[in-house]
C-alpha cells in the first residue's frame, strides 16, 4: 500500500509496540504516512519505521512514563493520536492470584493509561485535537475463569474511555476503545493453558477456539490494526467518541447456551 499524500505528517504514539497487535499497528500507521513513536519494554528489532522513534521502557513504572513523554516532546511538538495498547495478562485462578500480581496487571493495563493520557494531553491539545484509542478487550464485557485481574483492568479501561471522552471533548479530543476478541498473538497463545479451551497441543486448542467465533476463525493482528487506525483517523471516525468497537469475529454475539 502506498502512503497517502498529506500536506503534513501526523504523529502517533503507540504503547505495546513490539507485541502482536502493536507491531501490526506500528506498520499500518507508518504505511498510511504517519510518523510513529513506539514504546515497549521489549526490543522491537530492526524493522521499526526508519522515520519514527522507538523507546524501550516499562510503562508500568510511573517514572518511566514521565521520561517517555519527555523524550516524545523532543521528537515532536504535537501528537495527533495516542494508542494505549500495552498490556500483560496473569492467567490463574483468583484465589491463587497474589496482591503483587493483581497490582502488576492494574499498573500495566490501567494505571499506565491514566498517567499516559495526562502526559499526552498537552501534545494532543497542541495539535488542535486528536484521538485517544484504548485497546481494551472482550473480557471487559464477557469473560471466563482464571483471568480476573486482566478482565478487571480491561473493564476499567472501558469506563475510563467514556470519562475522558466527556472531559476532553472541549479540546476536540476524541476517546474510543477497541475490544478485540481472540487474535493470534503471543499473549493469546500463552494463555491457552488456563482451561477455557480443550485440546492437546496448541494448534488443536487454536482450532477449538476458532470454532467458538461466529465466522469460525481467530483474528489476525493486522485486522485489529486496521480497526485501530479507523478509530484514530479523524477523517473516518470524527463523530465517534466515548464508544467501543468490538472486533471479535462475532464471538460475543452468540448466546453461550446455544
Amino acid at each position: 500500500m502506498e502512503k497517502p499524500e498529506n500536506s503534513f505528517q501526523r504523529v502517533v504514539l503507540i504503547t505495546g509496540a513490539a507485541g502482536g497487535i502493536g507491531r501490526a499497528t506500528v506498520h499500518h500507521f507508518a504505511c498510511m504516512g504517519w510518523k510513529v513513536i513506539g514504546v515497549d519494554r521489549a526490543p522491537f528489532g530492526e524493522s521499526f519505521p526508519s522515520d519514527g522513534a522507538f523507546i524501550q521502557a516499562d510503562i508500568s513504572i510511573s517514572e518511566n512514563l514521565q521520561a517517555i513523554f519527555a523524550a516524545a516532546q523532543k521528537i515532536t511538538p504535537q501528537l495527533h493520536a495516542l494508542v494505549n495498547n500495552a498490556a500483560i495478562q496473569v492467567a490463574k485462578p483468583l484465589l491463587e492470584t497474589t496482591i503483587e500480581e493483581w497490582n502488576m496487571v492494574l499498573a500495566s493495563n490501567l494505571t499506565s493509561v491514566f498517567l499516559g493520557v495526562k502526559l499526552a494531553y498537552p501534545l494532543l491539545k497542541a495539535a488542535g485535537g486528536g484521538a485517544i484509542v484504548n485497546v481494551s478487550s472482550v473480557h471487559a464485557i464477557a469473560t471466563s475463569a482464571n483471568i480476573a485481574a486482566y478482565a478487571a483492568s480491561k473493564g476499567g479501561l472501558l469506563a475510563f474511555t467514556r470519562a475522558i471522552a466527556i472531559e476532553f471533548a472541549k479540546d476536540n479530543l476524541r476517546a474510543k476503545a477497541i475490544l478485540p476478541g481472540a487474535v493470534d498473538t503471543p499473549m493469546l497463545r500463552a494463555g491457552l493453558g488456563r482451561g477455557h479451551v480443550s485440546g492437546g497441543d496448541i494448534l488443536e486448542r487454536l482450532d477449538n477456539l476458532a470454532r467458538k467465533t461466529v465466522n469460525g476463525r481467530i483474528g489476525k493482528p493486522e485486522e485489529i490494526a486496521h480497526a485501530i487506525y479507523f478509530l484514530a483517523d479523524d477523517t473516518q471516525s470524527s463523530f465517534m467518541t466515548g464508544q467501543a468497537l468490538i472486533v471479535d469475529g462475532g464471538a460475543t454475539a452468540r448466546l453461550s447456551t446455544e
